[in-house]
């Protein structure tokens, strides 16, 4: 781990080459959004947000790379784990690789979706829970509302 630099944004650089390399955001609120050419943009995120990257890249004969990370933009000061394309990195909730593994996340983030939550509002430790329960090759619990009421009072009373 690392210790974040001065600037208090996270840093996401996307790349979009077609057929090739696809880098982008899954959820998360966006601070700034900044066209770099036709194929790249980077993005940055406020501290303390969640936000999804999907990594996902080919060649001629198939699929090389399919990955999703849920990562916790950090506060300047904190320890941090490093992500390809992400600066300084973040606090990593959900690192999966493989694309069954990758399309239950989806599933995961769909569900969340579906109560009315957006996934970037939902408790962090429901995507750490989703990173173990399919590490070991389990489904995980539904996030509920009364989970998210829990997790909403929790935070509440933390600030």
């Amino acid at each position: 781990m690392s210790v974040a630099n001065r600037d208090d944004r996270t840093r996401v650089d996307l790349l979009w080459i077609e057929r090739r390399i696809e880098r982008w955001i899954r959820f998360g609120r966006l601070v700034e959004d900044q066209i770099l050419d036709r194929q790249r943009r980077r993005v940055a995120f406020a501290p303390d947000s969640l936000f999804a990257y999907v990594r996902w890249a080919s060649n001629d004969f198939g699929t090389l790379v399919s990955r999703i990370d849920i990562l916790r933009a950090v506060n300047p000061g904190e320890p941090w784990q490093t992500v390809p394309g992400v600066t300084p990195g973040g606090e990593i909730l959900l690192r999966v690789n493989g694309w069954p593994k990758v399309q239950r996340v989806f599933e995961a983030i769909d569900a969340v979706d579906a109560l009315n939550i957006d996934p970037a509002d939902a408790a962090p430790d429901h995507w750490r829970h989703v990173h173990n329960r399919l590490a070991a090759q389990e489904s995980p619990r539904p996030y509920t509302l009364e989970r998210h009421r829990a997790w909403l009072a929790r935070k509440g009373a933390l600030q």
